[in-house]
């Protein structure tokens, strides 16, 4: 079977998903369409020769709806031939566009491919499809599909920790991300955005916060406990009779921070690798999906870790980095202990909590980021995995290649 190999990868800064973030007054047309630019500036590859632009967008409406992917590769000049397609897998949108692109390359379905993700959730807030899912009393009743923070309070009392515990997560994180940041190493991927007219110029994750201390976070009050009282913790109840109860410890500190951004990734064969002059940097060896039950959901993206992991014959202990979307500390706790990754190879650089969660952009930054810290490490094996809405996860193996 063909290989799919990863070309190179470059994504925004992530803006603070705020009217005053400092990508608020970009679109999410802008935002691909700037790393579009960047991607051919980069690799001198000629927009001609890719063979479509398969984008992870979760909020597809507004802005972000009309199949994105395809406007965008038509706004940034790539010429009428070049297809696009917008995938929607809730957070786990990007690593599922990776995913698909690569299997399709893996099948000689398509030689050159550019995959990825968006978000703005400044100005395409969470919800804003006002989808069923969580717009409709009937069917969040008959499926359970309550808050992503019910779910993650509800994991954690399940499983016993305590709030010290998802507090020190939280400032590890922080601590892991600002140290990223200072020695440089997301400097190759970040293509910074100048200011230009009304919209501010960014450099960097706005989110990071270095300062960030135990007894500030110990001083945040739990972001869910009203939302639970006002029926979210009974229909959780409800439709999951395992747990008499729901204890809420999570915190603005201690949950993913949402953000505006994008990321792109070339993914190519060995003949586009060779007509592009361009050196692979590593190659996507396999994808899983996963679901779980809707109610605990955040469980998804561990089990699709767990099932590539089988299905490559590999354990878990052959895996060098683990990126796995910070959807909460207590599932990150979970995740730690199951697989007994250790702070050293599970998100040793941060994670969403700390620099951002751009919903449908999200899984792409982190297949990227995996890539890199393969590199940097001289290490083979990277898994990088989100879990979604309703109990959806994805997972996406990664091997780094020699240069």
């Amino acid at each position: 079977m063909t290989e799919a190999l990863i070309l190179d990868y470059v994504r925004t800064p992530r803006g603070k998903a705020s009217r005053k973030g400092s990508l608020h007054g970009r679109t999410p047309l802008e935002l691909v369409t700037h790393l579009q630019e960047a991607l051919v500036a980069r690799t001198g590859i000629d927009p001609a020769t890719i063979e479509d632009v398969v984008l992870g967008c979760a909020g597809q409406v507004d802005e972000q709806g009309g199949n994105i992917a395809r406007t965008a590769t038509l706004l940034a000049g790539w010429g009428d031939k070049v297809p696009g397609v917008t995938l929607n897998r809730f957070c786990a949108s990007g690593v599922d566009a990776v995913g698909h692109a690569s299997a399709r390359v893996r099948a000689g379905d398509l030689s050159l491919a550019v995959a990825g993700g968006v978000e703005s959730v400044s100005r395409v807030p969470m919800f804003a499809d006002r989808g069923p899912l969580w717009s409709d009393p009937e069917t969040v009743r008959r499926i359970g599909s309550v808050h992503m923070g019910i779910a993650a309070d509800l994991n954690a009392t399940l499983l016993g920790y305590t709030r010290q515990q998802l507090d020190e997560y939280g400032l590890e994180t922080q601590q892991k991300a600002a140290a990223a940041w200072e020695r440089g190493a997301f400097r190759r991927s970040v293509v910074p955005l100048a200011r230009s007219g009304s919209a501010l110029g960014l450099d960097h994750d706005e989110l990071v916060q270095p300062d960030t201390t135990m007894q500030f976070l110990a001083g945040l009050e739990p972001a869910f406990a009203q939302m639970g009282a006002e029926g979210q913790d009974a229909i959780a109840l409800g439709m999951y009779p395992k747990a008499d109860r729901i204890t809420h410890l999570h915190t603005v500190g201690t949950s993913p921070a949402m953000a505006d951004g994008a990321a792109l990734l070339l993914i190519g064969d060995a003949h586009a690798a060779e007509r592009a002059g361009l050196a692979p940097r590593g190659r996507v060896l396999a994808a899983a999906t996963s679901s779980v039950n809707p109610v605990v959901m955040l469980t998804a993206g561990q089990s699709a870790v767990e099932k590539l992991i089988e299905r490559a014959r590999l354990r878990p202990a052959d895996i060098d980095v683990f990126e796995f979307a910070e959807a909460f500390s207590a599932l990150c706790l979970k995740f730690r202990n199951d697989l007994d990754t250790g702070p050293d190879r599970m998100n040793p650089n941060g994670g969403t909590m700390a620099m951002g969660h751009t919903f449908g952009a999200t899984g792409a930054i982190l297949v990227g980021s995996c890539l890199e810290e393969l590199e940097r490490r001289d290490a083979r094996y990277g898994i990088a995995a989100v879990s979604g809405a309703a109990g959806l996860g994805v997972a996406v193996l990664v091997e780094k290649l020699d240069a």
